[in-house]
């Protein structure tokens, strides 16, 4: 089995991103099986070199080794582009603005996302070239529900039409989006097993669909519960007490891990603990299902 790592490199690493981090490399380890690090640098404007660097440094800082590094996002236009031209037939230019999409007009789902209603679906060329600006690119979808028996969350259902919509896959300045893109990245590094945060379980549908039409094998997948801090936010890069840089310089790694591994649920008590343990025990039957209030080391 192949598992990955792929995080956002914006800056240091904190408890919140972590958390998946740790229980990704251990369903890997306990199923001796590969580790992918990729980094998602889609957006050049917030991500860097640097904060890879120190990504890794972090990584390596707990243990939390892999065993191979794929090329980042930013380096791999050529293979989102192959499969945005497979792609044609399905999509549309789309002009609709962020103020359109999120109107109190727009029909929403129930978690308050909007879902197009596809009002550019059947735009003729005069009308696309009256908007002198260029589109984004949506792919249409059917009236077809998914599901996705998740690891940790259980059956999860998604009707796109209803539920989503034709959604982009390509945005007005020309970079490709994160669905399509994590879909061809884990397609060609032969992944079957994706653990991230549950706040992406939602997502899950539209990179099924896009997996099958691209002829790429479905990964299982696991969506792990978010860390939440005090207020109820998931925990970020503004919460820096909870950020490695501090982290580090009060707690050793084991003592990290011990309290990632308590909050997971894997052992009764956020003592330290070494990485050979948690792999000797570690089951997902273990890991819980809800949300994690954490406030600050005491929690």
């Amino acid at each position: 089995m192949t598992g990955r790592f792929a995080p956002t490199p914006s800056g240091r690493m904190h408890m919140g991103n972590l958390f998946s981090a740790l229980l990704a490399w251990l369903s890997v380890r306990r199923q001796g099986g590969e580790l992918i690090l990729r980094m998602e640098d889609l957006d050049t404007q917030r991500t860097s070199a640097a904060y890879a660097s120190q990504l890794r440094r972090d990584l390596s800082w707990l243990g939390l080794a892999w065993d191979r590094e794929t090329p980042p996002q930013s380096q791999r236009t050529a293979a989102y582009q192959a499969a945005f031209a497979r792609l044609a037939p399905l999509t549309y230019p789309c002009y609709c603005t962020r103020s359109q999409l999120h109107s109190v007009n727009a029909p929403h789902a129930a978690d308050g996302s909007y879902v197009y209603d596809g009002r550019c679906r059947n735009l003729t060329p005069a009308q696309q070239a009256a908007f002198g600006r260029a589109p984004a690119w949506r792919l249409a979808v059917p009236d077809t529900t998914i599901e996705v028996m998740d690891g940790v969350q259980g059956l999860y259902r998604e009707n796109l039409r209803r539920d989503c919509g034709d959604f982009i896959i390509r945005r007005a300045d020309g970079v490709f989006v994160y669905q399509l893109a994590v879909v061809v990245d884990d397609g060609e590094a032969g992944v079957t097993e994706v653990v991230r945060g549950r706040d992406l379980l939602s997502s899950t549908p539209r990179q099924m669909y896009l997996q099958t039409l691209l002829g790429l094998p479905h990964p299982k997948y696991y969506h792990v519960p978010m860390l939440l801090s005090g207020d109820g936010r998931r925990l970020s890069k503004r919460d820096g007490d909870m950020g490695l840089e501090t982290l580090a310089r009060r707690m050793s790694p084991q003592a990290v891990l011990g309290r990632l591994a308590w909050w997971a649920g894997l052992v009764e008590t956020p003592a330290p603990v070494d990485l050979d343990t948690l792999v000797a025990t570690f089951s997902w039957e273990k890991v819980r299902k809800t949300d994690i209030p954490v406030t600050g080391e005491g929690n």
